[in-house]
This record gives structure tokens, C-alpha cells and sequence, in this order.
């Protein structure tokens, strides 16, 4: 189990700067990348592995989601979620949140939105479900600070790490009923995802743990050291590796659940936001390295050699 660089990608006005969530959309065949600092939506094609894109219009943008020709951008700076067409790279539709909007999940079959809100000195942090077939609306106020949130893969359930109190919540979708607080005993849960097939929930936490918990019930597994605090985290299930990374030294953490191995591969300070590609590529957003370090499982078919393209968008 490893990982090669086997591309780079620029990203113009990359450097000294910030992303934050990545996500790819498989119609398109595009990554899209929140470029917070800028207020910006990055596109990049990746089977030509270039940049095409810079939108403007996302003040503070933050999480990102996409799936079926649809890509969800929360926008902490102006308090919305904004869809947009993964082809046309237009937005389709901007939905009023809670203050400073950070996290966002999506089903696309329900055509179902959460975002996970973190709040202001004037209000709480909230969690907000939406149809987007009506824009109909539910609101669940939180007990602490959200991070990332995933469903699953009915689209039935949302389930959000909450950072203090430590702890995933559990909720019914759409309407945010049925709620359950799992005790996460590691200091910060903060990346988070899911393993639809065993039915497994990936918490990485502050304090420097990945910890494994059953989406039944909350029942803990096992419990693997990281190397730092955690922020984008991804499980692949074509590999069953779950990707870690980590700004602070710089690196991705790649863990196999099954056999336990827990490797690391260095990337860069503050590369802490990356997007899985199946069947196995990982970009990993980096200011050092001013847009993108494309990373491949070794044993996967995107595999392509030791050898760095770089497109220069």
C-alpha cells in the first residue's frame, strides 16, 4: 500500500493562499475545489488533468459536494448555498443559511441538502436539511461546533462531527428527527466518512486518532494514531483505504482498516483539504505547490507511473 505523484496541476493565484473542500463530480469528469481566500469555485478536467475554471460569486466558500451533474458550495461569507450545473458551471439556484455555513452532504436521487452550520455571536450553530425539488426547509439547532457530515447511502440518515462536546449526531432525513449522540472518546472530530458497504463511520479527530465507529448503533472499533490534526478525509471503497490529510506537518495518512497498515506519504504545510477520484486518485490542494499534487493508490488503475505531468491551467 502506497501512493505515487504522478501529476501536478496549477491553479491560478495559488500562492500563499487557502482551499478548503474538494469534491468530484462523475458526469463532468471535473474536481471542484472551494478557494476560500480568494471567494472562489476552482474547476479542474480531470481526465486532461487541467485547469479550466475560476468562479467568482462564493464569498467565504467552504464545503463542497457533487454528484449527478450537481455541485453544492456552502458560503460562510454571505450566509447561502449555492448549486451549481457541473457542465454549464452556472448556478442554478442560491438557498439563504444559517450564519457561516461549513459542511454540506448530498443525495442526489432524493434530491436532499444538509448544511451544517456554524453560527455567530448572534446565533447558534444549526444544521439545515433542504429539498431541492421545493426548497422546503427543516432546521435542527446543535449542542457544538460542526465539521463534516455525510448520508447515507439511502439518503435516509445524516451523520455530522460535532467537535465539543466530542461526538458524531446522528439524524432522520429530511426532517432532522430521531436524533442520536455518539460519544466519540478522541478530542475533536472533525473529517468524516463512510463505508456504505460494511456499514462503517471514519471519525479523524484533532487530537490525533482516526477512529471507527458501526452506523447502526455507534458501537466503537477500532482506533488508528494519526500524525496530526486531521481535516479532509476519505474512504475509497474500491481500495478499502481510508485517506487522512494532515496540514501540520504536511502529509496524507493512508490507512488500511483490514490489515491495519498505516502509512504516510508527505505533501506540504497546510495541504489539509484533498478530493477522491476513483478508482484511486487523490488530489491533495496545496499552496506550496500553487493548486494541485495528484497522488495515486499504487495498486490502482489510474496508477500511471513515477513520471509528473503538469498542466498549467
Amino acid at each position: 500500500m502506497t501512493l505515487l505523484n504522478v501529476a501536478q496541476i496549477t491553479i491560478p493565484d495559488s500562492n500563499a493562499t487557502l482551499f478548503d473542500h474538494g469534491a468530484f463530480e462523475p458526469l463532468s469528469r471535473r474536481v471542484f475545489v472551494a478557494h476560500t481566500a480568494r471567494g472562489r469555485l476552482e474547476v479542474i478536467d480531470h481526465d486532461s488533468l487541467c485547469h479550466v475554471a475560476s468562479l467568482d460569486g462564493f464569498p467565504g466558500a467552504a464545503g463542497v459536494v457533487a454528484d449527478d451533474g450537481t455541485v453544492l458550495v456552502t458560503n460562510r461569507g454571505s450566509a447561502q448555498l449555492a448549486v451549481v450545473d457541473a457542465t454549464t458551471l452556472r448556478t442554478r439556484l442560491i438557498l439563504p443559511t444559517a450564519p457561516r455555513p461549513n459542511g454540506v452532504a448530498f443525495h442526489a436521487g432524493r434530491q436532499l441538502a444538509v448544511a451544517a452550520c456554524i453560527g455567530d455571536e448572534s446565533h447558534g450553530p444549526e444544521l439545515l436539511s433542504f429539498s431541492l425539488n421545493d426548497t422546503s426547509h427543516w432546521s435542527l439547532s446543535l449542542p457544538g461546533r460542526p465539521r463534516w457530515c455525510v448520508m447515507d447511502a439511502a439518503g435516509e440518515q445524516i451523520f455530522l462531527a460535532i467537535r465539543e462536546p466530542a461526538r458524531v449526531l446522528v439524524a432522520r432525513l429530511p426532517e432532522l428527527r430521531d436524533v442520536r449522540h455518539w460519544t466519540i472518546p478522541v478530542e475533536g472530530p472533525h473529517g468524516l466518512d463512510i463505508d456504505h458497504a460494511s456499514g462503517m463511520l471514519y471519525v479523524a479527530c484533532d487530537s490525533g486518532a482516526l477512529v471507527q465507529c458501526d452506523v447502526r448503533d455507534g458501537r466503537l472499533g477500532s482506533l488508528w494514531p494519526l500524525s496530526g490534526g486531521p481535516d479532509a478525509t476519505f474512504f475509497n471503497p474500491m481500495s478499502g483505504l481510508v485517506h487522512v490529510a494532515i496540514g501540520d506537518p504536511g502529509l496524507i495518512q493512508s490507512i488500511n482498516p483490514r490489515t491495519r497498515e498505516n502509512l504516510s506519504f508527505p505533501t506540504a504545510p497546510g495541504a489539509q483539504t484533498t478530493a477522491l477520484v476513483p478508482p484511486g486518485q487523490l488530489y491533495v490542494f496545496s499552496s506550496d505547490h500553487e493548486g494541485v499534487l495528484v497522488l495515486a493508490e499504487a495498486d490502482s488503475p489510474d496508477e500511471s507511473g513515477p513520471s509528473t505531468r503538469c498542466c498549467n491551467g
